[in-house]
């Protein structure tokens, strides 16, 4: 089967933002007298602001998630783009696929934290968490991307560095590739595709180009 949408992850598969998120966690709950390791709040990668906060106790998640984006800010500098991943999003926008994002970031979240990267122009569409009611790992925004886009699951991948990511893009019946060069659990995530760099993806796309044609 041929791939014809290539959906993405942000966090840990687009951008390198692990220790801007954890340290600006960390130093938003200790505001709020809870004190974590920052190997304690991994978990936090790859859902929600509101319900990582949730999970440790915070009542007030609305103005907690503001302090925590605001404190965000201060370690915006720390975010970068994956190596590669610049020049692998233009050759497959090259190969007139269609490209998407589906990110638990809020949308205000997603504008903050990417658009200065200058990739937005090359994803047709984006689904943050803003556009569902019920968040990855659920299947709903996989299923809310194939809604909008009439994509084809068979002709769908969705590129993540998380359980959360495999098990959203599985539960829709979506191929998931995993993003080795931000994943941190890997034993139980149990992908479609193994992907040691992002040059990896143009080997997928070329392996199912091939296939079609024969």
């Amino acid at each position: 089967m041929k791939y014809t949408h290539i959906v993405f992850d942000v966090d840990g598969t687009l951008i390198d933002s692990e220790k801007a998120v954890l340290k600006s966690l960390q130093k938003t709950i200790k505001e709020e007298g809870v004190n974590k390791s920052l190997d304690d709040l991994k978990f936090a990668l790859g859902i929600p602001g509101k319900d990582a906060l949730s999970i440790l106790g915070i009542e007030d998640l609305e103005g907690v998630e503001e302090k925590w984006n605001e404190n965000l800010l201060k370690y915006s500098d720390e975010m970068i783009l994956f190596e590669g991943i610049k020049q692998v999003i233009q050759a497959l926008k090259c190969k007139k696929l269609n490209l998407g994002i589906i990110t638990s970031k809020t949308r205000k979240e997603y504008e903050t934290d990417f658009l200065k990267f200058g990739l937005n122009s090359y994803f047709q569409f984006v689904i943050c968490a803003d556009d569902t009611t019920k968040h990855k790992p659920d299947k709903e925004p996989m299923e809310k991307y194939i809604e909008i886009t009439k994509a084809s699951k068979e002709e769908t991948i969705y590129v993540g560095d998380s359980i959360y990511d495999m098990q959203c893009s599985k539960g829709a019946g979506v191929d998931f590739a995993l993003a080795l060069w931000g994943a941190n659990e890997t034993e139980k995530i149990k992908p479609t595709y193994k992907l040691k760099a992002p040059k990896s993806i143009l080997d997928i796309i070329m392996k199912s180009d091939i296939k079609n044609m024969k």
